[in-house]
């Protein structure tokens, strides 16, 4: 696009603004009616262990937000030399789960649990038992149920109950909704895109939950669906996310969603028997049903797509991380030996020696647990690098079962959907920033799940950019289903390559899981190491 038609675009207005709060960093995006990038910032931010507590501060998160829309007004105006002053529509996205509880007065009233956390095991279990209904640790009403389990005083003052992007999108737009996506994170979801009724009893109905003069159904929010209106940004929102002033009320706002449904989106994943995985800080795999799962799973959550379709979702909290701190400390010693190296550099170099790897990855073991694993049952993060006097310990070898490792969760969980549900796509559509070194991660993938793996065009734009397509959908839909609307309107030209699994990589991938599943005891005893730093 030229830019004396791109800046006409952004003066009349004729734009969507997709924002992501991400695990490492708040993304935005800005496109057009034809659904290309004009614009995008960014801002890199991390979440603090306080209290044994995974949390972000409200100031941290307003920082992102406004750091990240800044970068992307002022690339505006480098490039197009016009200033963002009025923008079509905007949708916010964030990471699912967690728990944002407010009073009457909007006053947080304790700090924002992330999914991150593995503090709610009893209340999870109880529930899922109530319920017959898998109900995760890192679900909002697990963390409620907790937080009453507990005994914890703020539960009487609840008012509002939201996730992180829930939580953004109120104060742009005073709305207390939610996008059906992200809400089948908080509450399980019916056929009839709303929170199951017979569950919401159920909850109400416990002794311990009655004491509360709060009603469950009183202070979740709304749920909306893919192309609904969900407010307009408001005055004292525009300002909040531009303090400059340039910014105009006005825009219209998309429902809120999970990262989770903005990956459908971006990998054009939302039809019945689509299926697309995510990775980065956790790690999750989206098959979209055709007929409700016969057994409860407590590998597997039932969530929806943004417009409502029950999607079964395998989450591993953790995935990239390990390899982001091994990275590091080469990038150190790389370092002492006088050698300035980028990370693009870096990452490359690690990813290609992989190549070189013996496809067992030599008899190495990693576990790449930042934080505790519900798939595995381990319930605190302790990083733990394990070899045999026999292994073969090489740098190949160490960064193919650091790749491994990454996807080692997912791939259990995988397990369980396929040999006990008998639920297979013919392909699976990837994103996230372990494929930006082409070929490698995507290989890996393909061989530890043994089904062939694509990667779109935009795999490194993700979620922010499925979120700006949901806003411009809210505007631009013409009756269109999502599905409809992704297939004729947004995805005719997408370029994308798929790599099958291979027969030796598939071998060698079934000797490590042995060997890390065997292991996972021993990584379970090292719970007790403590270190508070």
């Amino acid at each position: 696009m030229d830019i004396k038609k791109a800046s006409q675009i952004i003066q009349n207005g004729k734009t969507a603004l997709g924002i992501e709060l991400g695990s490492t960093q708040v993304k935005a995006v800005l496109i057009g009616p034809d659904f290309e990038v004009l614009a995008s910032g960014s801002n890199v931010w991390e979440n603090k262990y306080e209290n044994h507590i995974w949390t972000y501060s409200e100031e941290d998160i307003w920082n992102g937000v406004q750091k990240s829309y800044a970068q992307l007004a002022a690339q505006v105006f480098s490039s197009y030399h016009v200033s963002l002053e009025k923008v079509g529509s905007i949708g916010i996205s964030a990471m699912m789960h967690g728990y944002l509880a407010f009073d009457k007065n909007q006053k947080l009233l304790t700090p924002f649990r992330t999914w991150r956390n593995n503090i709610t095991r009893q209340a999870a279990e109880e529930l899922t038992e109530l319920f017959n209904f898998n109900i995760p640790q890192r679900w909002s009403i697990a963390h409620l149920y907790q937080a009453i389990l507990n005994g914890e005083e703020h539960v009487a003052q609840i008012d509002y109950l939201t996730t992180l992007a829930g939580y953004v999108h109120w104060k742009l737009s005073g709305e207390r909704v939610l996008g059906v996506g992200d809400a089948s994170g908080m509450f399980p979801i019916d056929k009839h895109r709303n929170y199951r009724q017979d569950l919401l009893t159920k909850f109400s109905n416990q002794k311990n939950v009655k004491a509360y003069s709060w009603k469950i159904e009183d202070i979740l929010p709304e749920v909306k669906v893919a192309g609904q209106m969900a407010g307009s940004l408001t005055s004292e929102g525009a300002k909040l996310l531009d303090p400059t002033g340039n910014l105009l009320a006005g825009s219209l706002m998309a429902p809120p969603e999970g990262d989770a449904g903005t990956g459908m989106i971006s990998t054009n994943s939302v039809r019945k028997k689509t299926g697309n995985i995510s990775v980065g800080t956790s790690a999750f795999a989206m098959v979209v049903l055709e007929k409700e799962l016969q057994s409860v799973h407590r590998d597997i959550d039932v969530v929806t797509t943004p417009d409502g379709e029950a999607v079964a979702m395998v989450h591993a909290n953790n995935c990239s991380s390990d390899i982001n701190a091994w990275a590091g400390l080469f990038k150190e010693f790389a370092g002492r030996l006088g050698i300035n190296v980028s990370g693009d550099t870096l990452y490359e170099t690690l990813f290609l020696d992989a190549l070189k790897s013996q496809p067992d990855a030599g008899g190495l073991v990693n576990y790449s647990y930042l934080s505790g694993e519900n798939i595995t049952d381990v319930q605190a993060g302790r990083p733990l690098f394990v070899r045999t006097p026999n292994s073969h310990f090489t740098l190949a070898n160490f960064m193919v079962s650091q790749l491994y490792a990454a996807f080692a969760p997912l791939q259990i969980g995988m397990e369980t959907l396929i040999k006990e549900e008998g639920i297979q796509t013919e392909v699976m559509i990837a994103q996230g920033g372990l494929f930006k070194t082409p070929v490698v991660g995507q290989q890996v993938l393909a061989n530890a799940l043994n089904v062939p793996i694509t990667i779109m065009n935009n795999a490194s734009v993700g979620g922010p950019w499925g979120m700006a397509v949901l806003a411009l959908y809210l505007t631009d839909k013409n009756e269109l289903s999502l599905p409809d609307y992704l297939d004729t309107r947004v995805f005719t030209q997408s370029e994308s390559m798929t790599l099958a699994p291979e027969e030796a990589g598939v071998a060698g991938y079934r000797i490590f899981i042995e060997n890390y599943q065997a292991g996972l005891e021993v990584e379970r005893l090292a719970e007790k190491i403590n270190y508070e730093g």
